[in-house]
């Protein structure tokens, strides 16, 4: 596998972009029907997301939950840390792009010392050695960029397979995916291995949240927005703190309810860029 090729997937990057442009222009004429009089002013869409959610839940509980708990009995934790090691360094290598353009300069500073002392020291990424050494991990997405510009949120919106989300954030989505190291492996057999395997790591990561999730909310839909509405208005456009940006050596090992991750709070799964 070329773990740093490039795909010559000829208009692979031109044609997603348009598929999301159409998206999106739908979005925009929905949510000029959408609005009543009784509708949540944060969620003007909320008849069309709560659609989507529900494609998304049907699709957890079909697919994803299942295999993602087979994962976690066949894999040893020391394994599954390891590929969360690995793909929580290649997203330290975008986030000191947009902590550049952010003009966080000491965020970027941090976030290009731990990909590259773990990506020599630690096998590729595998072992947290920027962790171990108190070098905090900044997590940023080209949504958070648009943010610290001062580009709105726009409507609330629940993406397919990617959940909760918003406009803005979903109109950088196209910029994330060509800033994700993971995009450009080469063939695309490897590249799609790879997809599938932080999907599911992704969602083993988030098994005991979502039955929390199952047990303790009356509205489901409802709860997530509310709780991604909080999370995400209260950490884009400004820098993010050290300590609670810190990547602990064993991310399988408390896991949070809620885990905050760019665009999307993962409280059920999705497809991760």
């Amino acid at each position: 596998m070329k773990a740093c090729g490039y795909s010559s997937d000829v208009g692979k990057g031109t044609g997603r972009r348009a598929v999301w442009a159409g998206l999106l222009a739908g979005v925009v004429l929905l949510s000029a029907c959408a609005t009543g009089p009784n509708a949540n002013p944060s969620d003007p869409l909320e008849p069309f997301n709560r659609g989507v959610f529900k494609f998304n839940d049907a699709v957890d509980k079909a697919i994803l939950k299942p295999v993602a708990t087979a994962y976690v009995k066949v894999t040893p934790t020391v394994a599954r840390t390891g590929v969360n090691n690995f793909f929580g360094n290649l997203g330290d290598a975008w986030s000191a792009v947009n902590s550049v353009l952010q003009l966080h300069g000491r965020d970027a500073a941090e976030s290009m010392m731990r990909f590259s002392f773990n990506t020599v020291f630690g096998l590729g990424g595998v072992l947290d050695i920027a962790g171990e050494a108190g070098i905090p991990r900044h997590k940023e997405d080209f949504g958070r960029t648009l943010a610290r510009w001062g580009v709105p949120t726009g409507p609330y919106l629940v993406l397919p397979l990617l959940g909760p989300s918003d406009v803005r954030d979903a109109a950088a989505l196209p910029v994330d995916w060509q800033g994700d190291l993971v995009w450009h492996v080469s063939p695309a057999t490897d590249r799609n291995a790879l997809y599938v395997l932080q999907t599911v790591s992704t969602r083993a990561n988030l098994l005991r949240a979502s039955s929390l999730l199952d047990e303790a909310a009356l509205d489901k839909y409802s709860f997530t927005r509310d709780v991604f509405l909080q999370v995400r208005g209260g950490t884009v456009g400004t820098a993010p703190d050290s300590d609670t940006n810190q990547n602990p050596t064993s991310q399988n090992q408390n896991v949070p309810l809620f885990k905050f991750n760019g665009p999307n709070l993962q409280i059920f799964p999705g497809l991760s860029r």
